[in-house]
């Protein structure tokens, strides 16, 4: 007995979404790895997190599609970007990485109602949600360097900015305990 309640067109889509959360953890890895090489321990540290919290998400996905009786595939990982030339462009690629995601999340969200897929679209709007709090952290950290000085920030305002990061909540939750109320 065929026990998969995703379409062909679903499952694909989720494993793919699980796939692009874990292109973005190796990305904001790799961003943290460029970032404690520049001496930036605090954002390196901030950005681990981040590849920790996008890692927990594609096994949301992962589980969810299990749960649903489906399959899903890992296929091969893109290789992340080069490093950033600045703090500037680091921040920004985390902002542009996070609209992309926004947008592949709504594709699945517009699929799972073309189906009436009610399943997948309740599961969907915790990370409709999510995007919204990734995009405006994104933002946020734009901001900050901005008001730091951008890339002509002197030293005392980065160290800061630094400081400010690395004491940031250290706080990802696995994904299996995450609710609506608490990604």
């Amino acid at each position: 007995m065929n026990t998969n309640r995703l379409s062909t067109n679903m499952e694909k889509a989720l494993s793919d979404q699980m796939n692009k959360e874990i292109h973005a953890s190796h990305v904001f890895l790799s961003y943290g790895i460029w970032a404690d090489d520049k001496g930036y321990q605090g954002i390196a540290n901030f950005l681990y997190r981040h590849a920790q919290e996008e890692r927990n998400h594609s096994i949301k996905f992962m589980e969810y599609i299990l749960n649903r009786g489906g399959k899903p595939k890992v296929d091969a990982i893109p290789a992340p970007p080069a490093d950033p030339d600045s703090l500037t462009a680091c921040f920004d690629g985390v902002f542009k990485h996070e609209v992309d995601n926004t947008t592949a999340i709504y594709r699945i969200v517009d699929l799972s109602m073309e189906e009436k897929d009610w399943a997948t679209w309740n599961f969907m709007q915790w990370f409709v949600q999510e995007q919204i709090e990734e995009e405006t952290l994104a933002q946020n950290l734009i901001d900050k360097l901005k008001i730091a000085g951008g890339d002509r920030a002197t030293d005392e305002s980065l160290f800061t900015l630094d400081k400010t990061l690395q004491e940031a909540p250290n706080d990802v939750p696995l994904a299996q305990n995450a609710t609506g109320d608490n990604p």
